[in-house]
């Protein structure tokens, strides 16, 4: 075989004689093929040498430049990265969990002990109104007080069911409107004929009671609210007492009552025996019934206070002096009390009137129909706003108050 690469010629890669049967470290033939020298293109990439770059040099230890942000340092971090709470956090919103929990628990786990009234009467009664209109009825039943307990709040007689407190509260587009029914007015009771307001509950109960009220009225009556003797004073209790102005100073024997003039501070029994006495004042009846409302007003006030939510305790007492004292209709929710409750510390202020029902005399025995029907017809139509000075006094006299 002919010499090739690698053997005795050039192993440059221009050695190719053998092809052409030159001898090794001889001249080519001059027609054999040579190889062209390879020049590179112009436009052709090349490979420039990597260049390292130089380390900077590391900055001396010392303190941070001016306007140069602080090193970081280490953060403990929770699950996912996230920077952890403070150990006191987690115990404040674990703490206000419990008060929410048990805020909104009490007044359910009260409500299971509530008594409910049947008061719907049967037959005709009015039709569908807007607004709601509730019928709150202060007995001086002493049902559920002990013999000292009805000593302690001068109740007496220990089988009396009269009303001694009657009250119709409107709530709806307008102003909330309470306005108070005197006991003494003569009315026309079904199947009784014309008797006092006060003894259609004994004769019939809160059925025949609504019955007389819308037929007198005509006013349908959504809700039935009904409180104890030994109810007042155990709310002004749990509240922690309340305020009341008595505008002269009263003594009665019969209600228990000896207060002096002015502004003070009083615990349930005095506020009951205040609401309850009617013998010494100038209009009688008709006084009475500004004081019922005036405690009414004052309960809503301390009800409604941040302190009696935000005290356990206060809270506890307030809810559960409930259940035995009060009765709710049938078919009233928790919702529908809530409102009540609501409306009932609204009465007074200024998004509320208090009126008791227009009468001809002191002796409150018979209404003022002409301004009476005024109230009447914007409960009927939700437009208590119509409601004047005229029709809506204090004492239920026109040009008194």
């Amino acid at each position: 075989m002919a010499d090739r690469p690698g053997k005795g010629g050039p192993d440059d890669g221009t050695n190719y004689g053998w092809l052409y049967g030159g001898k090794a470290g001889k001249e080519p033939p001059p027609d054999a093929t040579r190889a062209i020298p390879r020049q590179p293109r112009p436009d052709e990439t090349r490979v420039m040498p990597t260049q390292t770059p130089p380390t900077p040099p590391r900055p001396a230890p010392g303190p941070s430049r001016p306007g140069a942000p602080p090193p970081l340092r280490g953060r403990s971090r929770g699950a996912g990265g996230g920077r952890s709470r403070p150990p006191w956090l987690r115990i404040v919103l674990l703490l206000f969990i419990l008060w929410f929990v048990y805020t909104a628990a009490v007044p359910f786990f009260a409500w299971t002990k509530v008594d409910k009234v049947a008061f719907e009467p049967d037959g005709d009664r009015p039709g569908d109104q807007p607004g709601t209109t509730y019928l709150l009825v202060g007995s001086d039943s002493r049902k559920g007080l002990s013999a000292e307990e009805r000593k302690k709040l001068s109740t007496g007689n220990a089988t009396s069911e009269l009303t001694d407190t009657i009250m119709l509260l409107h709530t709806g587009d307008g102003p909330d409107v309470l306005l108070s029914i005197p006991r003494d007015s003569f009315v026309e009771i079904p199947g009784f004929g014309q008797s006092k307001v006060n003894s259609a509950y004994a004769r019939g109960g809160p059925e025949l009671l609504v019955k007389t009220l819308e037929n007198e009225t005509g006013i349908r009556i959504d809700e039935y609210v009904e409180i104890g003797l030994g109810g007042v004073a155990g709310v002004v209790d749990a509240v922690g007492g309340i305020e009341v102005c008595p505008k002269e100073a009263i003594k009665d024997k019969l209600a228990g009552l000896d207060i002096s003039k002015g502004c003070q501070e009083v615990d349930g029994t005095v506020a009951l025996a205040y609401s309850r006495s009617r013998k010494q004042s100038a209009y009688g009846d008709l006084d009475r019934v500004q004081r019922q409302r005036e405690v009414v007003a004052a309960i809503g006030d301390k009800v409604v206070s941040p302190w009696t939510v935000l005290n356990p305790v206060r809270w506890w007492r307030l809810n559960n002096s409930v259940p035995g004292f009060f009765g709710f209709g049938e078919s009233t929710s928790t919702i529908d009390a809530a409102k009540w409750a609501l409306a009932m510390t609204k009465v007074g202020g200024a998004d509320g009137l208090t009126c008791t029902m227009p009468v001809t005399d002191s002796s409150a025995e018979t209404w003022d129909r002409d301004r009476a029907e005024v109230i009447f017809q914007a409960f009927i139509e939700d437009k208590t706003d119509i409601i004047t000075k005229k029709q809506c006094t204090p004492t239920g006299l026109a040009g008194v108050t």
